[in-house]
């Protein structure tokens, strides 16, 4: 997925957006419908074309159908309705999203190539496009402006001047580290596989399956499979992944956690490792510099927030931008950290104590874990209240 070929960078722009993941380019659609001047930066030669961040939730479904994109992105995707907790064949909580309070009352599973392909074509009809590739290099706060240098795809360095800078540019952000701001919290111990596979699969494609075991957690969720007939995702804790899980490492994780010997894996059609990390940015906003998205704030997979949060972080921030660009008060910027960083701290908290919950080891502990969630499941307002925050919704 490339973006239109480039012409030569404007020497002065109202905004520089730096990344084009699905964070950046909600970003400059909002400035495009407002009609501010910007220019999207990426570092690569071409968008994602690997799945990654897959779950798509109910609140990031109502930010995007204000952007006139949802029914798009439904279209491509999976309707999941259901979340599921497993030890092993033992169901442990059934929870569903029908009866929540959105238009969308179920997880959309679409793969990550696939929502920024949408956005990419919702930013080109809005006039604008991605600038590939600039490496940024130095971004600096001065004059009543901010100066970014850059390096292109020849290596020939230069420079513009913007109003203010997004920096959308992920965990291992520049932008955040020009503008030094801290990024606090820690690392998990244990590394993450994360693959896309086709295969042979007992449960139904209504659902998304996290399984709880001594050997680590894992998830199966089903992804569009008009090109990869049953096409899953899986995501598991390992103690140490390989660089690039093969079919037989997936089928030892699901043999050992899953429900029994029915799921066959046929195909790794892409797979990966991570770590995952828990951090918070100290501040959302230093001077005319601003993050979002995992520049912001990154979080354990479980529940599949990351990046909901982070297009939910460029929806705000994008009109308020516009707002003060438009003669409003410079004040209002702040604003955007008061409302979305409580937010990312609640996110991390929540996928903190799923992940500690999920990845309990000892048999007591275990059993105590399951017995507790077993009870609780059979409780509709639990099963009520956990479905509305995985969906987000309490972030309206």
């Amino acid at each position: 997925m490339s973006a239109t070929p480039n012409h030569p960078l404007p020497d002065t722009t109202a905004v520089v957006i730096v990344g084009a993941g699905p964070v950046g380019l909600t970003a400059a659609v909002t400035l495009a419908d407002a009609g501010v001047d910007f220019v999207v930066l990426d570092r690569l030669a071409e968008g994602a074309n690997t799945s990654r961040a897959a779950v798509v939730h109910a609140r990031t479904l109502e930010v995007l159908e204000e952007l006139g994109i949802a029914d798009e992105l439904i279209g491509a995707g999976i309707v999941v309705p259901r979340f599921t907790v497993h030890d092993g064949p033992r169901t442990l909580a059934a929870i569903e999203f029908g009866g929540l309070p959105t238009r969308y009352p179920y997880t959309l599973m679409t793969p990550q190539d696939t929502t920024e392909s949408v956005l990419l074509d919702r930013l080109h009809k809005a006039g604008g496009e991605v600038r590939r590739p600039y490496r940024v290099t130095r971004i600096a706060d001065e004059n009543n402006g901010v100066t970014v240098e850059y390096t292109d795809g020849a290596g020939v360095p230069g420079s513009l001047r913007a109003d203010y800078v997004i920096g959308a540019d992920g965990m291992h952000s520049i932008v955040r580290e020009q503008a030094g701001i801290g990024f606090t919290g820690d690392t998990y111990p244990a590394s993450f596989v994360l693959a896309d596979v086709r295969m042979d699969w007992p449960i139904a494609r209504d659902e998304v399956a996290l399984y709880l075991s001594t050997e680590g957690v894992m998830v199966v969720a089903p992804l569009p499979d008009d090109t990869e007939p049953n096409r899953y995702r899986v995501v598991a804790t390992v103690d140490e992944a390989p660089e690039n899980p093969t079919v037989e490492d997936i089928q030892a994780i699901l043999d050992l956690r899953g429900p029994g010997s029915d799921g066959k894996v046929r195909e790794v059609l892409w797979s990966s490792r991570f770590r995952v990390h828990h951090r918070v940015a100290d501040h959302y906003r230093a001077g005319r510099i601003l993050l979002a998205g995992d520049a912001a704030h990154v979080h354990s997979p479980a529940g599949g927030q990351g990046m909901n949060t982070g297009i939910q972080d460029a929806a705000t921030l994008g009109p308020l931008l516009a707002r003060v660009l438009t003669g409003e008060p410079d004040t209002l910027l702040d604003t955007y950290e008061t409302i979305r960083r409580p937010i990312a701290l609640s996110v991390v908290s929540f996928t903190d104590r799923m992940t500690t919950m999920a990845t309990v080891r000892p048999r007591p502990a275990r059993m105590l874990r399951n017995l507790m969630l077993s009870t609780l499941a059979r409780i509709p307002a639990f099963r009520y209240r956990l479905a509305f925050q995985l969906a987000e919704l309490a972030n309206r």
